[in-house]
């Protein structure tokens, strides 16, 4: 009997076949068809033909080698580029190949789930495992991260007759993009804007597509734009997660511990934008504790408003910090928490995590006891306030609280002093900038950070306090997100140590790492700007502290247990610290869940990343924002000193702002400069003029790129003319004999160190092959 290829009953229909393609996780062939249906023999002919209608009517595509999935399907592994965040601040990825005359299929790219995998971001290009969902979209879990992607660019618009072109951000990235006058978006000369780049060229200027316009560039408003978009931070919070933060309620005294009859206070920045500890002290009145003391530190309960599962949760692990600029925060939480019901107010009641500690007279922990509690704070203090009225000198706020309230607080950090100081954590002096801003929220000044004692003992309650969650956790058997900071790579001590005996300040390689060891490098720099340079060199060689579940402990501050517990409003790992002392001392139902406890060492590699990323987005706008205070200051003189010493060139720190700037190594003096890498100096072939690591030097502001936040900068010689001009000359070769640069000026050494002749010629004839 001959079978009816035309009409065969018993074969699947074409929309039969259709559908099982589609229903497919993955692009199928023909041999998996024909084993589904159990299609054989002559029949083959027939799935053959409607397959190729199938195709020809546009419903099936054909995929690599024998493969046919469904028109808009994609691949089960396909490289992807992360195009930008949803409301939720989720990444959503797009395949590289893909025609941009067809919407693609959504991409939601999950949490990481492999250790090493940085935090997504926009830009990044990653190799995923896709599946496909019912409603038509994919959930990609990355593989391995590939190069960044292409686009989309931050930038500088310039326009060029009718069209323009784009300046990236990006110090890294010098490629400028073309605009065409349709794609500019109206963008006008020296805005901001975010570019996508359009297909086709492969070679030579890409060319793109203006998708968003930011702001003037000179406009500091801008600026902290540049680094959210930059680095893809989200910004913004979606309905669903507003509705539950306006949901949130005040809080009832119920069964926690009432605190409120307290006169505990918080003690934050002039600048404060969120209010997450206040503090308590008295003596202990126990004879068994003579001269000991009582400390309180109580820390905004996050975990009641935030549950484990919630909108606010996920969007808050999404983020996993909050983000500073000098005009504005990113917070973790939206400003209803935030900024309101969890921020510890004065005069409004407010639910904390307490822990009450216990010291001895020489500041040495006896025990300690978590709590739920409400309290009332009598008073929102600025560092300012506490140490002007410790000294002697309140205000009409601190009056009635100096001698009652202040003064104690100061007592019980006198007596923490003396355990910290026999514990010898690393002592750093790291100075740091801080930009002031008027009314309009244009830059006023650019100046150093003041740090009082009342920093120094807030930082100290903050660290016990940690150490009480971690040794809780501990002892309690429950999962801990520890804050763990592993001693030094032996590797990068051997740069270090090249560059201190140059500075001739001893450091054994060989010797056992402790946190002493570092303190005495720093008791041997001879000056205040010294000690600077080498606590810069000292926190160059650390080790990058991270979060994680492993206790590996804490080599900085010289602790075996550490954790983050102080700061839940802005750093996800807190909250979770917070919910596994609610779990393991029974203090509530809304504690941390096994799922979550399953999953911390995913979620620590996850926020240690997204960490990351803070630190350098808030480091680049600094950079930006003293740009621009700056600009109108070119070809002024400032004090600087030598921060680095390569074969590009010298690095600098001028001394009032603290801006780092960049002399090029060939704008340097009026000589022939050799780099000299062991003894980390520039030194010149014919006059003999050496430059070093922490020479001080006058030097004039030459250009300032307030796009990437950099600046070029020329050493003076004293004569009314900068070796910039010198080093221009020599470039065009039309430059003449000049009069030789005058030493840096070398203040760490008392003997000076020269070269002889021969190393010398042979060094510069190394260089000159290099």
């Amino acid at each position: 009997m001959t079978k009816d290829i035309k009409n065969p009953s018993y074969l699947p229909t074409k929309d039969q076949v259709r559908t099982f393609i589609e229903e497919s996780d993955a692009p199928v062939g023909k041999r998996e068809i024909a084993k589904a249906f159990n299609i054989k023999g002559a029949d083959r002919i027939y799935l053959k033909k409607i397959l190729k209608e199938l195709v020809t009517d546009g419903a099936l595509e054909k995929g690599r080698g024998q493969s046919l999935a469904a028109a808009g399907s994609l691949p089960s592994v396909a490289v992807i580029d992360i195009i930008r965040l949803d409301e939720n601040g989720e990444p959503i990825g797009k395949p590289v190949k893909w025609d941009d005359e067809t919407p693609a299929p959504t991409i939601y790219v999950g949490l990481q789930k492999k250790r090493g995998v940085k935090a997504v971001a926009v830009g990044d290009r990653y190799l995923a495992k896709l599946t496909k969902q019912p409603d038509g979209s994919y959930e990609a879990t990355v593989i391995r991260h590939l190069t960044a992607a292409s686009g989309p660019v931050l930038g500088v618009y310039t326009s060029t007759g009718k069209n323009g072109r784009v300046q990236p951000t990006d110090r890294k990235n010098k490629k400028e993009v073309i605009i065409l006058e349709e794609h500019s978006m109206g963008a006008q000369s020296g805005e901001v804007v975010l570019v996508d780049i359009l297909p086709g060229r492969h070679f030579g200027t890409p060319e793109g597509k203006v998708t968003e316009r930011i702001g003037p560039l000179g406009d500091s408003r801008s600026l902290s734009l540049i680094a959210i978009h930059a680095h893809g931070i989200p910004h913004e919070f979606s309905d669903t997660v507003k509705k539950e933060a306006l949901a949130a309620k005040p809080v009832e005294l119920a069964d926690r511990t009432d605190l409120r009859d307290l006169p505990i206070l918080t003690i934050d920045p002039e600048d404060a934008r969120d209010r997450d500890d206040a503090v308590w002290a008295q003596r202990d009145e126990s004879p068994e504790n003579s001269g000991g003391w009582q400390v309180i530190v109580a820390i905004a309960d996050v975990a009641h408003y935030v549950t484990s599962g919630s909108e606010l949760d996920k969007s808050a692990r999404l983020r996993g910090n909050s983000v500073y600029f000098p005009d504005r925060v990113v917070p973790m939480l939206p400003h209803e928490l935030s900024s309101d019901l969890c921020s510890l107010h004065d005069n409004v009641d407010r639910p904390v995590m307490a822990v009450k500690m216990w010291f001895d007279a020489n500041g040495n922990k006896i025990r300690h006891k978590f709590m739920r509690a409400l309290i009332n704070s009598c008073a929102s203090l600025t560092y300012r306030q506490a140490q002007n009225a410790y000294e002697g000198h309140p205000d009409h706020v601190t009056e009635e609280l100096a001698q009652t309230v202040i003064k104690p607080l100061f007592g019980a950090y006198e007596a923490l002093k003396k355990a910290r100081d026999k514990r010898q954590p690393l002592n750093l002096e790291l100075p740091e900038r801080k930009i002031e801003l008027n009314e309009d929220g244009f830059i006023k000044a650019v100046h150093k950070k003041v740090r009082f004692a009342a920093h120094m003992m807030i930082e100290e309650f903050m660290i016990q306090a940690n150490v009480c969650a971690a040794e809780t956790l501990n002892q309690l058997r429950r999962p801990c997100m520890f804050r763990v900071h592993e001693p030094p790579d032996r590797e990068k001590l051997e740069g270090l140590q090249e560059i201190l005996s140059e500075m001739n300040i001893s450091f054994a390689k060989g010797q056992v790492l402790q946190t002493a060891t570092f303190n005495r490098i720093l008791a041997q720099a001879e000056n205040e700007t010294d000690k600077e340079l080498v606590s810069t060199l000292v926190l160059r060689s650390q080790s990058q502290a991270v979060y994680s579940p492993d206790n590996k402990h804490h080599f900085g501050l010289h602790l075996k247990n550490y954790a983050h517990f102080t700061s839940p409003i802005r750093r996800y790992a807190d909250l979770l610290v917070h919910r596994s002392l609610i779990s393991g001392l029974g203090l509530g139902n809304d504690g941390l869940t096994n799922e979550d406890a399953e999953n911390f060492d995913d979620i620590g590699v996850h926020i240690s990343g997204l960490e990351r990323r803070a630190m350098v987005a808030e480091r680049q706008t600094m950079d930006r924002f003293t740009a621009v205070f700056l600009a109108n200051k070119v070809n002024e003189i400032f004090q600087a000193k030598i921060t680095g010493v390569t074969r590009a060139g010298l690095f600098f720190s001028l001394d009032e702002t603290g801006a780092d700037a960049f002399a090029p190594i060939s704008t340097i003096g009026h000589d022939f400069f050799v780099y000299d890498e062991k003894n980390h100096s520039l030194f010149g072939e014919r006059t003999g003029v050496t430059y070093r690591l922490s020479d001080r030097l006058a030097v004039q502001l030459r250009e300032v790129d307030i796009a990437t936040g950099s600046m070029i900068v020329s050493i003076e010689d004293g004569s009314g003319r900068s070796s910039y001009d010198a080093g221009s000359r020599r470039r065009k070769r039309n430059a003449a004999p000049g009069k030789p640069g005058t030493p840096g000026k070398k203040s760490f050494s008392k003997k000076k160190k020269t070269m002889p002749k021969g190393k010398k010629r042979a060094a510069a004839k190394k260089a000159r092959n290099t």
